[in-house]
């Protein structure tokens, strides 16, 4: 039941992406047999270190979709204090429902069943220019971030923007 109702939502979010694509990223399915398994573009925003980089990432939605978050995995390199060396995104919009164990985030600031792909991949570009460093999911960008912003943290940046324009 639950697995019927996440494709259900998930059929609907797609070709309602498809009408009416949003700036900054593009989403379709891995295999067209799977729901649960997206594969996103980000573009990095403009007037930012990522402007002209392409990032291929994967939502991976659980059966209990809505109920329970996709989790994100940048495929593509992706240098940013808040996505792990492994790719993983870490913002609080992908965390379980209702109240933080460690009182740092809101319950309102966490996963609720009204988001969608597109507010989950908003919020991702939100991210992208304003990293929460307080919370990193990767220390040594955030470290970067905050002590080597115009050195360092850019050079690992751009770095990761070359790399994926070779694959266009």
């Amino acid at each position: 039941m639950a697995i019927d109702q996440a494709n259900l939502l998930l059929k609907r979010q797609l070709q309602e992406l498809n009408k009416r694509p949003v700036e900054g990223f593009s989403a379709g399915l891995v295999d067209d047999e799977n729901l649960l398994l997206w594969e996103v573009m980000v573009m990095g925003p403009p007037d930012s270190f990522y402007e002209g980089g392409f990032f291929k990432a994967h939502l991976i939605f659980p059966k209990e979709y809505p109920q329970k978050p996709p989790k994100m995995k940048f495929i593509s390199e992706f240098w940013h204090p808040n996505v792990a060396k492994d790719g993983d995104v870490c913002i609080s919009i992908l965390h379980e429902p209702g109240e933080d164990k460690f009182g740092y985030e809101r319950p309102e600031e966490r996963w609720l069943p009204i988001h969608t792909v597109e507010t989950i991949l908003l919020s991702v570009i939100s991210m992208i220019n304003e990293p929460n460093d307080e919370s990193p999911a990767n220390v040594d960008a955030a470290k970067e971030w905050r002590d080597h912003y115009e050195t360092a943290f850019k050079k690992n940046v751009r770095r990761c923007v070359r790399k994926s324009q070779e694959f266009l």
